[in-house]
């Protein structure tokens, strides 16, 4: 898949990244959110979800907006996130990233969504 025919979807949500013990209870409300991420490792979990939903997490980091990669892409598919991170990185812009097995996700600090949205269209991606 050519980079150039991708196209992205700025999400409405705004989110937060939450850090907790690895033995912490996955609070339940979470699972009623349209869209939220889990990871467990050994030495953390943490679980990014819509700004508004308060956890008592033992960090937080607020603020962050959604990119979309508008998929499903394929498996076989390399260096998507390598160069959308690069294309970010050049424009200062810093990402958190999630993938899903149809699709990639990039939360940028809200701050720098427009900024975000303007590198990548100068990269020549678009934005549905």
């Amino acid at each position: 898949m050519k980079m150039k025919q991708l196209k992205f979807e700025l999400l409405d949500e705004i989110f937060s990244i939450h850090r907790l013990s690895p033995f912490a209870k996955i609070p339940d409300e979470v699972f009623g959110e349209a869209f939220f991420n889990i990871v467990k490792t050994e030495e953390e979990l943490s679980i990014v979800c819509r700004n508004s939903l308060t956890l008592n997490s033992e960090r937080c980091h607020q603020d962050w907006s959604c990119i979309k990669v508008s998929g499903p892409l394929e498996m076989s598919a390399t260096g998507i996130l390598s160069k959308l991170s690069k294309v970010l990185a050049d424009a200062q812009v810093s990402i958190f990233a999630i993938s899903t097995y149809d699709t990639d996700y990039i939360l940028v600090k809200a701050d720098k969504a427009v900024e975000a949205v303007a590198a990548l269209n100068a990269a020549g991606f678009r934005f549905i």
